[in-house]
């Protein structure tokens, strides 16, 4: 397939706009609806959108591998796949819980800690090194992290758990991606492949945790409550369309590139929830953001001239 740089862009400002807008829909259920039961369809109509490109791909014949390294033993890529696919299922319901209860926006800024993660975890466990900028700006939006976790106060007295809580989503992502790596280099799988496989081991997961919890009715009764459908329904699309947008731009241009356009996103989810929702946006809110965009921005450009 020919690269074309703009194809590329286009499809990062696509995922820019699908990213901003989730945490939104994230909160268009009923209130009082059960967050779990939202969680559950929303990605089995994940799953539905996935399935068309699934058959598609396997109709063609198996996918190739990227990578040079020896392929994943069958015993290694099972354990890979429930473990990363029980820990997405898990970041989905934060996801939705976090929404909620740290707000559209807290939780869109706090996502924007994934690339951090995504670092100190290649840092730990892959020894890669960093270099002096790269440790200056990390410490710059760890300094963020905590300003927005504390409400603008950066005192343990004025921490918001909901938002320490929002940070585990993307911690769960971090870790989940650099364990299916090393699936996506060596084995013959596709993206999409590994989506369908990970989405059918989530919604098994969270089934597994609903009927624990004794609340399985809450899930029937949601299938005719047309509002709840709806907004799992948008959300579950949303998600899935971000995921393969983003895989198809990467063909295109690099993954510093991608990332510096998707960057901003919580300022589109800023904006939605002030002017279309008229909800309240704190000036730490806004200081957080700014700070953690630049201090995201000014790693890229050090690992690129790094790299």
């Amino acid at each position: 397939m020919k690269k074309s740089v703009r194809a590329g862009i286009a499809l990062a400002l696509l995922c820019l706009l699908i990213l901003g807008v989730m945490p939104i829909l994230a909160n268009a259920r009923p209130a009082g609806s059960d967050g779990l039961a939202f969680a559950i369809w929303m990605t089995f109509w994940q799953l539905l959108a996935a399935l068309p490109l699934f058959l598609y791909e396997r109709a063609r014949g198996p996918h190739r591998a990227t990578g040079a390294a020896a392929p994943v033993s069958r015993r290694r890529m099972a354990a890979i796949a429930l473990l990363t696919g029980a820990m997405f299922g898990l970041s989905t319901y934060m996801y939705i819980v976090a929404a909620e209860k740290a707000g559209a926006v807290g939780m869109g800024i706090a996502l924007q800690a994934y690339p951090l993660f995504a670092m100190l975890l290649e840092a730990v466990f892959q020894g890669k090194r960093k270099s002096p900028a790269e440790i200056g700006f990390t410490l710059l939006m760890i300094a963020a992290l905590v300003y927005l976790t504390t409400g603008g106060t950066m005192r343990l007295s004025g921490l918001s758990y909901w938002s320490v809580f929002a940070l585990g989503i993307p911690l769960l992502w971090s870790m989940a991606h650099l364990m299916l790596k090393s699936i996506l280099e060596t084995m013959p799988v596709s993206p999409n492949q590994v989506t369908v496989s990970r989405l059918v081991i989530s919604g098994v997961f969270l089934l597994l945790v609903q009927a624990a919890l004794g609340e399985s009715g809450l899930l029937v009764a949601a299938l005719s409550d047309g509002a709840f459908q709806r907004a799992a329904v948008a959300l579950g699309v949303a998600y899935y369309l971000e995921l393969i947008l983003w895989f198809y731009a990467m063909r295109h241009i690099d993954v510093s590139v991608g990332s510096s356009v998707t960057v901003p996103a919580p300022a589109v989810t800023m904006v939605i929830a002030v002017t279309i929702l008229g909800e309240p946006v704190e000036t730490y809110q806004v200081v957080s953001m700014a700070v953690i965009a630049a201090s995201l921005y000014g790693l890229l450009l050090a690992g690129r001239r790094r790299g």
